[in-house]
C-alpha cells in the first residue's frame, strides 16, 4: 500500500476540521481563501516557470512539440491547456499534445487505475513518435504518479527536455525530470482533493508555459492573439476587433486587409502597418521569424 501520509496535498487541512458544518458562504470563504494560495505557491516558483518558457519556446522553433503528461486531474488541465492552443495561437493540433492515463475516454470518465503502470506512460509517448526536440512536461500533484514517472524516464533516455509540475516538495516526478516546478499549495479544503487549489496551481502555471512560449514564437503582438483563427462568429468579430485596434485603422479599412490576406490576422495587421501588399508583408514576417514587432523594426518602422 502506497504510504500518503507525508505528502502535503493529502493531510489535514486544520482550517476547515468543520468543513461539514459551514453555511454555504462559510464554505465558499473558506475556499477562497485556499485558492489564494495557490496563487502565491505559483509565485515562488515564477524562475523555474521561466525556464519551462525558455524550453518550450526552444522546442517550437526547432519545430519539436511540447507534450503533457499526466493522470486524474492532472492529465485532463494539460489536454485542456493542448486543445485550446489551435484556436488561440493559429497552431496545428499536434503541436501542443495532451495525454492522459486511460487515453482520451479518460477526460470524460475516470479510469484511475490506469495511473499505476510506468510503462503505459512510456508506450503513450512512443505512440505519438516523440523525438528528442520535443519538450515533455509530466503533471502530477501527488507528484508520485507512476505512469508520469514512467514517461518522463522514456523522453529523457530519448534525449527530450523534460519538466514536472508538482504541488509537493521534493517530488518524484521532480526528481526524474530536468526542470522540477513546485508550487506547494498545502492540505486542500476536503482533504486529499487535489482537484481543488493543486488543480488550480497546475493550470496556472500551464498557461504561462503556454501563453509564454507562443508569444516568443511570434503569436503575439503586443498583447493581441494575431493568429487567432476565425471558427466561429466571435473569433470572427475578435479578429477584426485585434487588427483595427492594432492599426488603428477603420472596421472597413480592417476588413479589406483581412480580406486580402485570406482571414490570417497577422498578415493583414503586417500589410497595413507596412504599407505593403499581403504578398509583401508575407516575405517580412518569414524574414523575421513570424513576428510583427521584428517586422516593423527591419522596415525601419
Amino acid at each position: 500500500m502506497v504510504d500518503l501520509s507525508r505528502l502535503t496535498t493529502e493531510q489535514r487541512n486544520p482550517r476547515t476540521m468543520n468543513l461539514d458544518t459551514m453555511t454555504p458562504l462559510q464554505i465558499a470563504e473558506a475556499m477562497n481563501a485556499e485558492d489564494a494560495n495557490a496563487v502565491a505557491a505559483v509565485q515562488r516558483v515564477l524562475p523555474q516557470v521561466a525556464t519551462a518558457i525558455e524550453w518550450a519556446a526552444d522546442a517550437l522553433a526547432a519545430g519539436g512539440r511540447m507534450v503533457y503528461l499526466g493522470a486524474g486531474t492532472s492529465g485532463r488541465l494539460g489536454v485542456l491547456d493542448a486543445v485550446e492552443c489551435p484556436p488561440t495561437f493559429g497552431v496545428s493540433e499536434s503541436t501542443v499534445v495532451g495525454l492522459i492515463a486511460g487515453g482520451k475516454d479518460a477526460f470524460t470518465v475516470a479510469r484511475e487505475g490506469v495511473e499505476d503502470d510506468p510503462a503505459e506512460g512510456a508506450s503513450d509517448l512512443e505512440r505519438i513518435g516523440l523525438e528528442p526536440r520535443d519538450l515533455v512536461i509530466g503533471l502530477a500533484a501527488s507528484g508520485r504518479t507512476p505512469y508520469v514517472i514512467g514517461g518522463l524516464t522514456y523522453a529523457r533516455k530519448l534525449g527530450c527536455k523534460t519538466a514536472a509540475i508538482a504541488c509537493v516538495p521534493e517530488s518524484q516526478v521532480g526528481q526524474v525530470a530536468e526542470l522540477a516546478i513546485e508550487p506547494v499549495t498545502g492540505p486542500e479544503v476536503l482533504t486529499g482533493s487535489t482537484r481543488l487549489k493543486a488543480g488550480t496551481a497546475q493550470k496556472l502555471v500551464l498557461n504561462m508555459i503556454s501563453t509564454g512560449a507562443m508569444t516568443r514564437s511570434g503569436k503575439v503582438y503586443q498583447n493581441l492573439m494575431v493568429d487567432v483563427k476565425q471558427t466561429n462568429e466571435k473569433l470572427r468579430a475578435r479578429a477584426l476587433r485585434i487588427v483595427t485596434t492594432a492599426c488603428e485603422c477603420t472596421e472597413g479599412e480592417a476588413h479589406a486587409a483581412l480580406d486580402a490576406a485570406d482571414g490570417s490576422v497577422k498578415l493583414a495587421i503586417a500589410s497595413i502597418l507596412l504599407g505593403v501588399s499581403p504578398a509583401e508583408a508575407k516575405d517580412a514576417l518569414e524574414a523575421a521569424g513570424g513576428k510583427v514587432r521584428t517586422a516593423l523594426a527591419q522596415a525601419g518602422n
